[in-house]
């Protein structure tokens, strides 16, 4: 069989024109949308950061700054999961293109309700000539409860977990089941996604929030929420929903309702049969650790270490975004790099033991004495994040391919429910619970030594050096876990003959596979897949 074009002067010629108009309008909507979303995360954490530590100095009492933000991020995060379940009966109902376009306009509306809070209780806009009579000064914010940005923050987060799980399957839905066509949409889509947060990252640190503060730095997110919605609008031509599912769900007026508790109830047990696969099956052990463990520092990185040290190292929270912007940037490179040498690498091992001993940089951070107020030192912080993330996003991008090549014949007893769709939502929610519960633990941890010696590089051996290499150990030794993977580049099979288990237990039916994979498998996705897991 002749192969298909590589060349990046020839990967164009894989779509028709059609699609590659639908390709043009969905890269300019998801690089608006990313640049708000930066500028979102962003202000707020940072906002979070100052507002609770200004509540400890007016109220003379000891800091509890980053408990507070770890459990602001941690509930964001476990808020998504919520809301990608939500949406999936949108989804039967109506167009997609409908129910992505009118999610981020509400995801807009969400993230000027804090705004218009802070507008409400006396905040405005930072002063151009605004000097603040001590560290804690942040006069121009707005006089509310610091923690009501907490439920705020949630909301948001179920309406991110909507745009975000439509954004993981809309490219089927752009270029059909064709797996090469979609494995070069999805890595052209990632450059230019994270093209854009590199540059919103960098333009909220060094200009809205300096410009604006960081109650209004994200007054540019619903514009680019809206722009974005509108612009998806125009995406022609996608699939709608299952008629005979629509029909279901109009004949029983309470249909959403009953088919949300469905999906929840689903969404366990989903959970469950997927922890039984990975936990029972030599070749499917390792995705744990390289999955959701590696995905969990990954996070912890840039919404933990970055925020703590500009604060407390710098004494500026919002150069923490300098540094994300730094970890975006490596990112890029990452998933760059697996696109150039998809042929040669063909199996994540090698990216996930590169990602393993990269992660051991972070050893310098608790040594590391930067003067206050000085912004080139966060510069300097970013570029040693760049090739931490690189390793990170290299394997995440090649584990997410091999998962679903791997799991492709794998039987599951319940119709229903998927095994790829089942292992995704255990890694995803393991990820979920382990960041929720340990980012605030850390927190604490972090702001009682903060409090005891003013500063947090003793909580930062521990929390970052000590952390990272666990992390470290554990994702490079599960590399070597399934058959085959001894060597450098290995090249392991997706389905292992020797293996006499896997034979019994992996039957396969031939067309059942090929269809299923083309129209149901894709590349990338962080949960499950709607038709398979819905």
């Amino acid at each position: 069989m002749p192969l298909k074009p590589t060349g990046f002067s020839q990967v164009w010629k894989l779509f028709s024109a059609k699609e590659k108009r639908n390709i043009l309008v969905y890269i300019i909507g998801i690089m608006l949308y990313k640049f708000g979303l930066e500028a979102f995360n962003g202000a707020v954490v940072t906002l979070a950061t100052n507002r609770y530590d200004q509540d400890a100095y007016e109220a003379q009492t000891p800091s509890r700054t980053f408990e507070r933000v770890g459990l602001l991020s941690g509930l964001n995060q476990a808020f998504q999961c919520i809301g990608s379940i939500l949406i999936a009966p949108l989804i039967k109902r109506w167009p997609i293109r409908t129910v992505l376009s009118i999610s981020i306009v509400v995801f807009a509306i969400f993230t000027a309700s804090l705004m218009i809070v802070d507008a409400a209780t006396g905040g405005y806009i930072k002063p151009a000539n605004f000097t603040p009579k001590h560290a804690n000064d942040f006069s121009y914010y707005g006089h509310y409860n610091t923690d009501l940005i907490i439920p705020i923050y949630c909301f948001t987060g179920i309406v991110y977990g909507m745009v975000e799980l439509i954004r993981r399957i809309i490219p089927r839905d752009i270029v059909g089941g064709d797996v090469e066509k979609l494995q070069r949409m999805d890595s052209v889509v990632h450059i230019f996604y994270e093209l854009s947060g590199t540059a919103g990252a960098f333009a909220t640190a060094l200009g809205l929030i300096p410009r604006l503060g960081n109650n209004y730095a994200f007054i540019i997110t619903p514009i680019c929420f809206t722009a974005s919605g509108i612009i998806w609008f125009f995406l022609s031509s996608l699939k709608t929903s299952h008629p005979s599912e629509k029909e279901d769900l109009n004949n029983d007026k309470s249909g959403y309702v009953k088919s949300i508790l469905d999906k929840f109830l689903l969404f366990g047990k989903s959970v469950y049969i997927g922890g039984k696969i990975i936990f029972t099956k030599r070749r499917f052990i390792w995705l744990w650790s390289g999955y959701s463990v590696a995905l969990y520092s990954h996070r912890y990185l840039e919404n933990g270490i970055a925020p703590q040290v500009a604060k407390r190292y710098m004494e500026n929270s919002a150069w923490s975004q300098i540094i994300v912007g730094g970890s975006n940037f490596g990112e890029l490179i990452g998933a760059f790099t697996v696109f150039i040498f998809a042929n040669t690498v063909r199996t994540p091992m090698p990216w996930l033991r590169l990602d393993a001993i990269l992660l051991m940089i972070v050893w310098y951070i608790p040594f590391f004495y930067p003067k206050i107020n000085e912004v080139k030192y966060a510069w300097m912080m970013a570029a040693t994040f760049i090739p931490i993330s690189f390793g990170w996003a290299a394997g995440d991008v090649s584990l997410g391919a091999y998962i679903q090549s791997s799991l492709t014949n794998v039987e599951s007893n319940d119709n229903h429910i998927s095994p790829l769709g089942a292992v995704m939502a255990f890694l995803y929610s393991s990820y979920i619970i382990l960041y929720a519960v340990a980012n605030p633990l850390l927190g604490i941890y972090i702001d009682n030594v903060y409090n005891a010696q003013k500063t947090i590089r003793p909580a930062l051996i521990y929390t970052g050096g000590v952390q990272f290499t666990i992390v470290s150990i554990m994702v490079f030794a599960s590399t070597f876990i399934p058959r085959g993977s001894i060597a450098f580049n290995p090249k392991m099979l997706s389905k292992q003959p020797s293996d006499k288990e896997h034979i019994a237990d992996e039957k396969m039916d031939d067309i059942n596979s090929v269809e299923k994979s083309s129209h149901e498998h894709l590349p990338g996705h962080d949960i499950y897949d709607l038709d398979t897991y819905f």
